[in-house]
């Protein structure tokens, strides 16, 4: 198999984006390994060979129910209940 770093990192370059959000087609791994300039990494995408990939969605739905519950007063740290037992002694 061909190595692919050098047309990946144009691509990236190219595309402006990072060198795990360059798809190339497997199909026409000939073609692509011989594109050895950014013009021909530009061409190469014009033409669907090289593709950049969507952003992934990074979900903040964890983080939002985590918060209310903070506001709640959950996640604090201390047992509520040891707390209790202890001033129930003391008293």
């Amino acid at each position: 198999m061909v190595s692919l770093k050098l047309q990946k990192r144009l691509a990236a370059s190219v595309l402006k984006c990072g060198e795990r959000k360059i798809w190339l087609d497997p199909n026409e791994i000939n073609e692509i390994s011989l594109a050895n300039s950014r013009r021909n990494i530009a061409r190469l995408h014009r033409d669907g060979l090289i593709i950049k990939k969507p952003v992934i969605v990074h979900s903040r739905a964890r983080v939002r129910a985590w918060n209310e519950a903070k506001r709640k007063g959950r996640h604090t740290g201390e047992c509520f209940y040891l707390l209790i037992s202890i001033v129930s002694c003391l008293l």
